[in-house]
């Protein structure tokens, strides 16, 4: 049995000739995922600033909520200043 010579590929690569994904779609396309992206960077932006909000609230909240024994604990104050 004889075996069979594998075909070569050109080497030579002409970039003029290439064919992108960009060119393949048509502009009604990249204008919707265009939108898309917008819509989406700016529910991240919101559920960022939502996030920060949520934890600024928290922390107010447990400021408030603080026992007597906390804020002592807290406080730099010394007895032996009022001595």
């Amino acid at each position: 049995m004889k075996k069979k010579k594998q075909q070569k590929l050109p080497t030579t690569y002409d970039e003029s000739q290439a064919m992108h994904v960009k060119d393949r779609l048509n502009n009604d396309l990249i204008q919707k995922l265009k939108e898309k992206q917008k819509g989406l960077t700016e529910k991240l932006e919101q559920e960022r600033l939502a996030e920060i909000e949520r934890k600024k609230r928290e922390a107010k909240e447990k400021e408030k909520n603080k026992t007597f024994e906390e804020l002592l604990e807290e406080s730099n104050l010394s007895w032996k200043d009022f001595k």
